[in-house]
């Protein structure tokens, strides 16, 4: 992180701005809305500034700032666009001790201007660092349709309870409770519905009922979610909007960094990340860890690769927590199966390859795959296999002995979804030897059929293609 994001008391200070078009006009206007003291020097002013004059905060003087005139001043806005006056401005402000921002003047700026949404008292920033600007300008009029304007006046609203809740409910985490509660429940959406005194009784009886219980530790919640093969954007709605509302977060080795760090950032993060033969804890454990936090009211995300009821062990967890009466909400995430076989272009059916498809894992007790071969090898059919890694080779001889054709296609996609993603295809009687030449490593699944003869025609994922081009040009070097 290049900047750091704040939002600055302005409120009577003096702020002065250079120039007279559409860039000063948008600096003073900002300025004024957070009753900012502002004195803007240029010889003419555009038609821009007409509404500002009417304000008591507002001042013009008709000519160029000089030395003695940054005195006091806070920050100091260039926007002239004459290179002469912007090194006087960063050099006389700086002596006052006012922090700079000189428009398209990347070394004379102290601080940049984000976009913003204005929902006051609501306010979203958004910034691209000052690298691309244009960015931050089409992420602010997306956000700006997805937050309604009543939003400021809901702020206000609940705003005005602040001192009344914080009196009543004296533990910061039920006090939290609370708020996400009354703003995501029946409180918030009867003020949106224009009802504000029905919201206010409403949000007065479900505070006395929370003030009644302070000292009791009521229970808390577990969220079991799947958070898909890596691509964050494959997160759904839900899921994202639970991962903010933890207090604690468990998470396995393959949630990828920037899942996680959509999570709540001031949650508790464990990670319970489990390998082959290293497992940070063991599944008992975790089950119990979550039951314990529940109990002692916490709010708890499992936050699991995939979908947690395909092999992620989530109907083993969720069986505990029921017979302990702990709430839960299960969120279903992309499996790897549907996540990977998409972004390398593999369809798990089509009507000229498969007609079915079979999910199994390869995950053996030690090194036993105890598998109905006789199922596998029915003709039209893909077979997408979970944790076959580290007995891809075993798994094709095994294939090959219950009387598979050799030449089957068979893909291996390691790390599916992610920008690494990578993707080798063969047959059982080569991709073991490729696995080993390429270095291929967990997590990676591995799809079986003839649906597989299609990955070079429909792939379309930047990342794999890339790194396809980097294995070839390795593969030219080894020659």
């Amino acid at each position: 992180m290049k900047f750091l994001p704040i939002f600055l008391d302005v409120n009577k200070r003096f702020i002065l701005v250079d120039g007279g078009g559409t860039i000063a006009a948008r600096r003073v206007e900002a300025a004024l809305k957070a009753n900012a003291n502002v004195i803007v020097f240029n010889e003419e002013l555009n038609e821009e500034f007409l509404p500002f004059f009417d304000s008591p905060n507002f001042k013009h003087v008709k000519r160029s700032p000089k030395e003695t005139d940054f005195k006091n001043c806070l920050i100091a806005y260039g926007a002239s666009e004459d290179a002469v006056r912007d090194k006087l401005l960063f050099n006389a402000a700086h002596k006052a001790g006012a922090l700079v921002n000189v428009a398209d003047v990347a070394k004379y700026c102290d601080f940049i201007t984000p976009s913003i949404v204005d929902r006051s008292p609501m306010i979203v920033a958004i910034s691209s660092s000052g690298k691309t600007p244009v960015i931050a300008r089409i992420l602010r009029a997306r956000i700006e349709s997805l937050i309604p304007p009543a939003y400021g006046k809901l702020a206000d609203f609940l705003g005005s309870f602040r001192g009344k809740i914080a009196a009543k409910i004296n533990n910061h985490v039920k006090r939290r409770h609370f708020w996400e509660n009354i703003i995501e429940g029946k409180v918030s959406n009867l003020f949106l519905l224009g009802n504000e005194n029905e919201a206010e009784k409403q949000l007065n009886d479900e505070l006395e009922v929370q003030a009644n219980n302070n000292d009791k530790i009521q229970i808390g919640e577990v969220f079991l979610v799947g958070a898909g093969p890596g691509d964050p954007d494959l997160l759904t709605f839900r899921a994202l909007r639970l991962m903010q509302r933890c207090d604690i977060v468990l998470y396995d080795r393959l949630v990828s960094a920037d899942i996680l760090n959509l999570v709540r950032r001031d949650a508790k993060r464990i990670n319970v990340g489990k390998r082959l033969n290293d497992h940070t804890m063991a599944q008992e454990e975790i089950s119990q860890l979550m039951v314990d936090l529940a109990k002692k009211g916490k709010r708890v995300l499992r936050l699991k690769g995939g979908d947690p009821f395909l092999f992620g062990r989530g109907g083993e967890e969720i069986e505990l927590l029921g017979t302990n009466n702990i709430p839960f909400q299960i969120i279903p995430g992309i499996t790897a199966a549907t996540g990977c076989s998409a972004y390398a272009g593999i369809p798990l059916t089509h009507r000229d390859y498969a007609q079915s498809c079979i999910f199994i894992t390869a995950h053996g007790k030690d090194g036993a795959l105890d598998l109905d071969w006789k199922a596998l090898l029915r003709p039209s059919q893909t077979i997408v296999v979970y944790m076959g890694l580290n007995n891809l080779k075993k798994l094709s001889e095994e294939f090959i002995a219950h009387g598979a054709d050799i030449n089957i296609p068979v893909a291996l996609i390691e790390n599916g979804t992610r920008r690494d993603q990578r993707v080798i295809t063969g047959t059982f009687n080569d991709i073991n030897d490729k696995a080993i030449a390429e270095n291929f490593q967990s997590p990676a699944l591995i799809i079986i059929g003839n649906v597989v003869k299609l990955h070079k025609k429909l792939h379309w994922s930047a990342e794999e293609e890339n790194a396809e081009h980097q294995m070839s040009l390795k593969a030219q070097e080894t020659l």
